[in-house]
């Protein structure tokens, strides 16, 4: 005997041949009411089509896999999948390549229908209209990973996005201070109300979002170790503190005495603020702030730090080249890659020695030479037994 049906399940029943069967009803088009059949061997199955087509339904979709086009599937994805799995500024970064980008080019395409070869020349014809490789690339794995979904949930057989080869991207030439460059710029800084966020940066390699996101209660300078909690986004317009990137993005460290003092200097300079601020004062509780405590915006760090090196003499590197200097400097002194590699929150010890190895020769001499001053005075006796044997 058939069960009654749930709620929100529409009509589930069971057809003669043995087999489930539910019924939905997606409105009326002409002014007939129009229905969806959908079956399965089992009532779970049949129950969770039908659900997937109310749902598609209130969307204003069209749930028909023969009939759904790549924007339709697109919205559910953004809607279903991305927003409530990814960060913010992640889940912008998807919804504006798909807006942008994909719907306009290839959006109309039915989804069953889309084949390597549109994804193809997709891409032909974003770099044609001037964007770089590796944003074209950006846009190919976003497709990707959304038609991964649709194979997941039984409406595609392949993924058409991922049997398109995407371009080569050429990634930006990484620069780094030296160990005479990172001293100069730390001297160019004294002084400057921003002082310890850029000493801190340098010495802990963080994140830009992180070293803005930092507060005073994550900040220990008694036992001199700092904690990362969270990053500073700008999300819809409005500053947000924000999880970590990763899970291993969110660590303790310990903090050098250069940038324990650094920060102490901070503090005393942030109180003196505060007085002078008065009932203006906006009490958030970050580590750094604007001149009357309210968050502090990325364009005016980056405005900042910018005009800090127009005025020396060192080269012009990009703020988050700060947390490549730090990782190359310590990898350098022969600091183990695993070190670094907790150092910068890094999801494996495999990134960190891809992103620095062009380290990895210098720290392939210095190991040789460390084990030539272990066996050579060994070499040394031996050849001396050698040669006194020789003799006798």
């Amino acid at each position: 005997m058939a069960r009654r049906r749930g709620s929100g399940e529409g009509s589930i029943y069971r057809d003669k041949d043995g087999r489930w069967r539910g019924s939905v009803h997606l409105g009326y088009r002409g002014g007939k009411r129009s229905r969806k059949i959908v079956s399965g061997k089992t009532r779970a199955e049949v129950a969770r089509k039908v659900r997937d087509a109310l749902q598609a339904a209130e969307a204003g979709l069209n749930f028909a896999p023969e009939r759904q086009t790549v924007a339709d599937f697109l919205t559910r994805w953004l809607r279903d999948v991305v927003e409530p799995g990814t960060r913010p500024k992640t889940a912008r970064s998807y919804r504006d390549m798909v807006n942008a980008h994909i719907v306009p080019h290839i959006g109309k395409r039915k989804l069953v229908k889309l084949t390597p070869q549109d994804v193809r020349a997709f891409m032909r014809d974003k770099l044609n209209e001037g964007l770089s490789p590796k944003t074209v690339k950006h846009l190919r794995d976003t497709l990707r990973n959304a038609l991964n979904v649709a194979i997941r949930d039984g409406l595609l057989v392949r993924n058409a996005a991922a049997l398109a080869e995407p371009p080569k991207a050429v990634n930006k030439e990484m620069k780094a201070f030296t160990p005479d460059q990172a001293r100069q710029f730390l001297d160019e800084v004294r002084g400057h109300r921003l002082e310890a966020l850029f000493s801190v940066t340098l010495a802990l390699g963080l994140r830009q979002g992180e070293i803005l996101g930092l507060r005073w209660q994550d900040v220990d300078l008694e036992r001199a170790r700092l904690s990362v909690r969270y990053q500073l986004q700008r999300v819809e317009g409005k500053l947000r503190l924000v999880d970590p990137k990763t899970a291993r993005s969110a660590r303790t460290l310990m903090l050098p005495q250069v940038a324990v003092s650094a920060l102490a200097a901070h503090y005393e300079r942030q109180q003196q603020e505060r007085a002078l601020a008065g009932t203006r004062w906006v009490d958030t509780g970050m580590v750094f702030t604007t001149t009357i405590g309210t968050m502090l915006d990325q364009r005016n760090l980056l405005r900042a730090f910018y005009a800090i090196l127009r005025m020396s003499e060192l080269p012009r590197v990009r703020f988050h080249d700060l947390r490549h200097s730090a990782a190359t400097l310590l990898l350098a002194q022969g600091v183990h890659p695993r070190v670094v590699m907790d150092l910068l929150g890094h999801s494996s010890i495999a990134v960190t020695l891809d992103t620095y190895s062009h380290v990895i020769p210098d720290m392939k001499r210095e190991s040789a030479s460390q084990m030539d001053a272990i066996l050579k005075p060994v070499a040394s006796t031996v050849a001396s037994s050698a040669t006194e044997k020789a003799v006798h």
